[in-house]
């Protein structure tokens, strides 16, 4: 068990880590590609991939839907079509500023996680996860305001934009959850035909939008310009990211797994180190407050996995006296 959390965590992660270095890089695509058509196309490549992948590890029988075909809708559009669609058109809206602001947005999904949990199960979650969220909460605050209150000022003037980020925030928060009604499917069916159906339904919000004169379709030669982030954007946050968190968040849960989702802004601000940026001690403490709370969920789950576990194998070694006994 401690090695699911192990990998798990690794998983989430990589994930999380990938999804940093993706709104620098998407902030330079979108400059050329309209942030409607740069999510559809980037997902449509990697649904392309993820269709391959899935044909030749499980076979035709793996793309049946079972009767789940409205719920895989669901969940495909709101991680793939409301996510995307909705956080890159905001950040987009915000210029320079969106990058970091999209980021930190990341931060809200555990506290929505929690609030979700909390309402459909009327199950309060563990004290230790509550705590760990805070602190994480808090890490990623000071990181991305760097101690300016200022900050909050200025994103209070883009309030359309930040509401397009929020509603793709609850969007994957909600995406997130669904893998727990699809048990029996391997982590790769899930995120093929999920990602296959939220593709279709961005191609039919292109399409309109196109149709009607809202959004012009992008010039091959801009988008051409961006292979390179595109190729990023489709190989790492998404195909890699896609089935890590997928998989990690089937070890871990969704409510302890997302919380992994608070390395988004570090990962970000350490980009943007390399890139010439010079870090200040509130993002230097910030960060070791993110880490710190990452560890102590860490450390709480597997005392508690212990302490549940105890029981049960105090009860294996009585029934093995008792067998010998006889």
């Amino acid at each position: 068990m401690n090695r699911q959390i192990m990998t798990g965590s690794l998983l989430c992660l990589i994930a999380s880590m990938s999804w940093g270095a993706m709104f620098p890089v998407s902030h330079i695509a979108l400059q050329q590609v309209n942030p409607l058509y740069f999510s559809f196309l980037r997902y449509f490549s990697v649904t392309l991939i993820l269709i391959v992948l899935l044909w030749l590890k499980e076979g035709r029988a793996a793309f049946r839907f079972e009767g789940k075909g409205k719920t895989l809708l669901f969940f495909g559009t709101m991680g793939f079509t409301i996510y995307n669609m909705a956080v890159f058109q905001g950040q987009h809206a915000m210029g320079a500023a969106g990058t970091l602001v999209a980021s930190i947005m990341e931060v809200l999904m555990p506290m929505i996680s929690i609030a979700m949990i909390w309402v459909m199960t009327r199950k309060m979650p563990p004290k230790y996860t509550l705590i760990s969220m805070m602190i994480a909460l808090a890490g990623a605050v000071l990181v991305i305001t760097n101690g300016k209150w200022t900050f909050f000022t200025l994103a209070g003037q883009h309030l359309l934009p930040l509401l397009l980020i929020f509603a793709g925030v609850i969007g994957w928060v909600v995406y997130s959850m669904g893998g727990s009604h699809f048990a029996g499917w391997s982590t790769l069916r899930y995120s093929t035909l999920t990602c296959l159906l939220g593709t279709l339904v961005s191609f039919v919000v292109v399409a309109t939008a196109s149709a009607f004169n809202w959004v012009a379709v992008p010039d091959w030669q801009h988008v051409w310009s961006v292979k390179y982030e595109m190729s990023f954007m489709i190989l790492l946050p998404g195909l890699a990211a896609l089935l890590s968190w997928n998989a990690g968040i089937r070890m871990l849960s969704p409510l302890n797994g997302i919380l992994f989702i608070n390395f988004v802004p570090i990962t970000t601000l350490v980009l943007m180190y390399f890139q010439g940026y010079t870090i200040s001690h509130f993002e230097l403490y910030g960060t070791l407050l993110v880490i710190f709370a990452l560890l102590l969920n860490n450390m709480y789950q597997r005392s508690s996995l212990r302490t549940s576990d105890s029981p049960r194998r105090m009860r294996f070694r009585l029934d093995r006296r008792k067998s010998f006994q006889r």
